[in-house]
């Protein structure tokens, strides 16, 4: 996938409270269905084959067989918590993560959903997913949280990871992940840093962009070149291999929560309103910042290129 809805991060970090340390662990409930659901705020979307599958707040999984255009409720879904990422193999098997370090897995194309971990002893919310195939899969999320399966979700190893350089620890919020098409791995995480992986999630090296602030977003761009969004309206640009990033000219000061790539089409989101789009590859932005300032949390692009956007008020119809 080129994007994620990493606002989901910065809700998370920002509503951790006293229910974080309660004695007994809490229940799991199912989502409830409900009339307005497609009103709920999504916070990640992707293709699970020619069906759109989107995840938000109180367990809310939207459904969409007309490329965005209509959405429904999945059917049933174990866990009532916000879901924060999701990530789709083929058009059956997919994967979401939430609140209480959920991992939920389908295999009829996001219908129904199966815990296969929840932590509710401590609220260790896990912010994004990303499967390789259907046995490899990493998930990532608070104070340095990395869990990895090669057995497509049945058991998840908790990965130590080194501290990054002038460190004692390894303690930074890891927001996002996106992979390029040779199945390199990369994670945006806090103080501008972008870790990668070239082994399925095993081994990390940072990569520093120069930039201090929270890095919530990225995705590959056609020539190779990584883009990654951040606070107020921050989008940098730079290679694989960590030199040379530079901040693009943005209007807005947004924050960026998700970016989409298909082709030389590109659409970064974020709070606010903020939106830029490009048809040339990321070498120019023009700037589409809605007029109503509602905050935009991920993004896809349809099979005619037309981008299908989400909010904290559910599912956006697309404006030029």
């Amino acid at each position: 996938m080129g994007y994620r809805g990493s606002f989901a991060a910065a809700l998370l970090v920002a509503a951790l409270s006293l229910e974080s340390l309660r004695a007994e662990p809490l229940q799991a409930v199912p989502a409830a269905q409900a009339s307005h659901a497609t009103q709920a705020a999504m916070l990640d979307a992707t293709w699970a084959g020619e069906r759109v599958v989107a995840v938000g707040d109180h367990g809310v999984v939207l459904l969409s067989d007309d490329h965005g255009k209509h959405f429904r409720q999945a059917r049933s879904v174990p866990v009532s918590t916000q879901l924060t990422g999701v990530s789709f193999v083929d058009a059956n098997r997919g994967w979401a993560v939430g609140q209480w370090g959920v991992i939920l897995s389908t295999t009829d194309g996001g219908e129904s959903w199966q815990v296969q971990r929840l932590s509710t002893e401590e609220d260790r919310p896990l912010f994004d997913v990303h499967f390789f195939n259907a046995q490899q899969g990493v998930a990532v999320g608070l104070w340095s949280l990395l869990l990895t399966t090669r057995d497509g979700g049945k058991t998840w190893t908790e990965q130590p990871l080194q501290a990054p350089p002038g460190a004692k620890r390894a303690d930074l919020n890891l927001m996002g992940l996106f992979a390029d098409s040779r199945d390199t791995l990369y994670a945006t995480a806090e103080h501008g840093q972008v870790l990668q992986s070239e082994d399925f999630g095993k081994s990390w090296r940072y990569l520093d962009t120069g930039y201090e602030g929270t890095l919530w977003s990225g995705a590959v761009l056609a020539d190779g070149s990584l883009l990654l969004g951040g606070q107020r309206g921050t989008l940098l640009q730079g290679t694989v291999g960590g030199e040379g990033f530079r901040r693009l000219p943005t209007q807005s000061k947004g924050s960026v929560t998700s970016v989409a790539v298909e082709g030389r089409r590109v659409v970064a989101v974020g709070l606010d309103g903020f939106r830029v789009e490009s048809r040339d590859s990321g070498h120019s932005f023009q700037d589409k910042q809605s007029a109503d300032g509602l905050s935009l949390t991920a993004a896809l692009f349809d099979p005619e290129g037309v981008p299908v956007l989400f909010s904290r008020r559910g599912v956006v119809a697309y404006q030029e």
